[in-house]
């Protein structure tokens, strides 16, 4: 069970109001003058709305719901809105006082089932659209493997034959001992590290204990279940170099809330130079995830 940060707390209200408001402030400061060094991309208090897209799939995403969605359901909320106030109005006891004994209305009728069913299609369209580009799988320049544990952690696996061979698990990093530059309950101790504008495969599973995971990332438009004896695949393409943030969206048992998720992009060079020195710190890592061996089934 995680741990959370101890130190005298105020009381009332009134103190509750204040510690929150400073906790916001604070974050709020620390990520804006982060992002100065290096572009950080998590939640923002009093953010609303999709966060920036950084990959086709995530672009697509927020088309789809900033210019089809959202003016779809505005102009819906402000008819019921603008029907309830007219019926309202107009056929109350003091304004109709002898009410209709109209029961039937055939170009209503027709009108309130036809309206529905194109309004459906406008949204199908685009949608399909959207389900198609997620699940067509096009030519990748790398693989990640990811697992979810039941330990409530993410298993990093790149393979030997794109240059890996090694495998590294993710975990949430000391609340107690949180550095003064680190996200709190969105750090880890061993970020993922990804090149810039390559095709990255993502294939997500879980352990065989059996507890289902979602793995998440929102600026990259991914969110793919991870089943146990399941392997799931998803794609992203990162068009920005950063650091971005994701969570287990799942509510996958006691210490959900504690698995998130940290992909670093940076530019090619420097993901060469990080990946000779990950094969050194964690080829000798005896981890309890291991890749399975096809060839060892004959």
């Amino acid at each position: 069970m995680m741990s959370h940060n101890s130190g005298a707390k105020p009381y009332g209200a009134p103190g509750r109001f204040l510690a929150t408001a400073s906790a916001a402030i604070a974050a709020w400061t620390f990520l804006s003058a982060s992002a100065m060094a290096q572009a950080i991309y998590a939640p923002r208090p009093g953010q609303i709305g999709l966060p920036e897209p950084v990959t086709p799939i995530a672009h697509e995403m927020n088309f789809f719901h900033n210019a089809i969605l959202l003016p779809i359901i505005t102009v819906i909320s402000l008819f019921v809105l603008a029907l309830l106030v007219w019926v309202v109005a107009k056929f109350n006891e003091g304004a109709n006082p002898t009410p209709s004994r109209t029961t039937h209305h055939t170009g209503l009728e027709v009108a309130w089932t036809v309206i529905p069913v194109v309004i459906l299609l406008i949204i199908a369209i685009p949608s399909f659209r959207l389900l198609n580009h997620q699940l067509t799988m096009p030519n990748a320049d790398m693989t990640l493997k990811v697992t979810g544990n039941s330990s409530w952690a993410w298993t990093w696996a790149y393979p030997k034959d794109e240059g890996g061979g090694f495998e590294f698990q993710a975990r949430l990093l000391d609340q107690d001992k949180l550095p003064a530059d680190k996200l709190r309950l969105l750090d880890v101790d061993n970020e993922a590290v990804v090149p810039v504008n390559k095709t990255i495969r993502l294939q997500v599973t879980a352990d065989v204990v059996g507890i289902i995971h979602s793995f998440v990332v929102p600026a990259f438009g991914v969110r793919i279940d991870a089943v146990p004896g399941r392997l799931n695949e998803t794609w992203f393409k990162a068009e920005k170099e950063g650091v971005y943030y994701g969570q287990c969206s799942k509510l996958c048992g006691k210490d959900h809330a504690f698995m998130p998720i940290v992909m670093r992009v940076v530019s090619e060079d420097a993901y060469k130079a990080w990946l000779e020195k990950a094969k050194k710190e964690y080829a000798a890592i005896d981890t309890p995830v291991r890749v399975a061996d096809a060839r060892s089934a004959n």
